[in-house]
């Protein structure tokens, strides 16, 4: 028998223990699922010992609520953090701060995100990339008032500033302030040059919000049958976007 039900067939008041092990385990079974993470979810089922510990550890605490699916270009390293704290102190140049705040953000330490970025842009003030970068730290803590000047300055000059990410992040402030029309429009243009599944799935959402059924229900349809043929590692950036997508096109159908 599968060790949840042997689990399950124990006496919780003997052992309240027990109780505990299971209820943790019944989570992170159903976290995994939200995640599509099944094969750890057999896994949960069949160990629920230390299968739930290790899911917790790798990936239930790997992917930060506030910055999931929204990456900053490039790779990050953890490990970086003492090596680029220790530049810091010896050298202190602008970019260790902002390369140690884009390993805070992909983490989802937004404060300490913040501090870095605004650390960068005292030392130079004169690169687009710390302000932009500072700009999706305040959108990402809800401060889209303060987010906006920052982000429009840049695509001003550079629309396809950051590989379209910073005009992804105006987008996004343009609809937190209520600029729904001029957030519609900056979606557009980020996707003449780019499939990225942020936008895709934003755009629709404006058209739900529009009322404009059809084009909600085509750019939906169109970007999950896409998916379906993406490489695996795209597939799981994307897997927050996915989720929303299919929830959006129950609604329309």
């Amino acid at each position: 028998m599968p060790g949840l039900f042997n689990l399950l067939n124990q006496d919780f008041l003997r052992n309240p223990w027990v109780l505990l092990i299971i209820v943790f385990t019944i989570w992170m079974i159903v976290d995994a699922i939200r995640r599509q993470e099944y094969i750890w979810a057999v896994f949960m089922f069949i160990f629920p010992g230390i299968s739930p510990i290790l899911y917790f550890f790798l990936v239930y605490r790997a992917q930060p609520s506030a910055t999931t699916g929204f990456e900053l270009p490039g790779t990050y390293n953890r490990n970086r953090i003492k090596e680029l704290q220790g530049q810091i102190h010896h050298l202190d140049k602008a970019h260790h701060h902002a390369e140690l705040g884009g390993i805070y953000f992909q983490q989802g330490k937004l404060k300490e995100a913040e501090a870095c970025y605004r650390a960068a842009i005292e030392r130079d003030g004169t690169d687009n990339d710390f302000q932009a970068h500072l700009g999706q730290c305040l959108l990402r803590q809800g401060r889209a008032q303060e987010a906006a000047p920052l982000l429009e300055r840049i695509i001003q000059s550079n629309p396809k500033h950051d590989y379209g990410h910073t005009m992804m992040a105006y987008a996004e402030t343009l609809t937190k302030l209520g600029q729904k029309d001029e957030a519609l429009a900056a979606w557009k243009k980020v996707l003449e040059h780019h499939s990225y599944a942020r936008a895709r799935v934003q755009l629709a959402r404006l058209y739900l919000d529009r009322n404009e059924r059809d084009l909600a229900r085509k750019e939906l349809t169109d970007f999950l049958a896409d998916e379906a043929y993406g490489a695996s590692f795209q597939k799981k950036l994307d897997r927050p976007w996915v989720r929303q997508a299919k929830a959006m096109l129950k609604q329309v159908r």
